[in-house]
């Protein structure tokens, strides 16, 4: 394992992965995911050969995962949803930071560092964090977390 992650890991064991769908076509609620890997879960990473950023899986290999993930133990997880009305009033950006805000809450577990997919960080004062542009691609819980937000409706 890479020293720098292994020592982010000791510093934030609960390192949380953020994603969005529904921004692109602006027909439809924006739908945020958060995700938090117990960290015992990479003693077999190749249980998750496969997973990535959900626009790279097929309809399919979407569906297997969910089931795969939604279940697994060593995963927490948690969906937030904002309706194309408050878009309409505020803004797809900020209907976004809402529902990741709202993921977030709805966790079992508080974070101690937020990854988010994308350029922007959230208006979280208590919590560290790190926006990673096309982080669905760089970083697991983030890849994890598209496929959940993506299929949930």
């Amino acid at each position: 394992m890479n020293t720098k992650i292994s020592l982010r890991i000791l510093i934030f064991p609960k390192i949380c992965g953020i994603d969005e769908v529904g921004r692109g076509p602006l027909a439809g609620p924006v739908v945020a995911a958060a995700v938090i890997i117990n960290v015992g879960l990479f003693k077999d990473e190749s249980k998750f050969k496969g997973v990535n950023d959900s626009k790279k899986l097929s309809a399919k290999s979407r569906e297997k995962w969910y089931g795969v993930l939604t279940k697994c133990e060593h995963i927490e997880w948690a969906i937030g949803v904002v309706s194309e009305k408050i878009i309409d009033e505020i803004n797809i950006l900020e209907a976004t930071k809402i529902a990741m805000l709202e993921a977030v809450k709805k966790l079992g577990l508080q974070p101690d560092f937020l990854l988010i997919d994308g350029n922007f960080t959230l208006e979280i004062s208590d919590l560290n964090q790190k926006a990673i542009p096309k982080g669905d691609a760089k970083v697991i819980s983030i890849a994890i977390a598209s496929i959940i937000a993506k299929s949930n409706p």
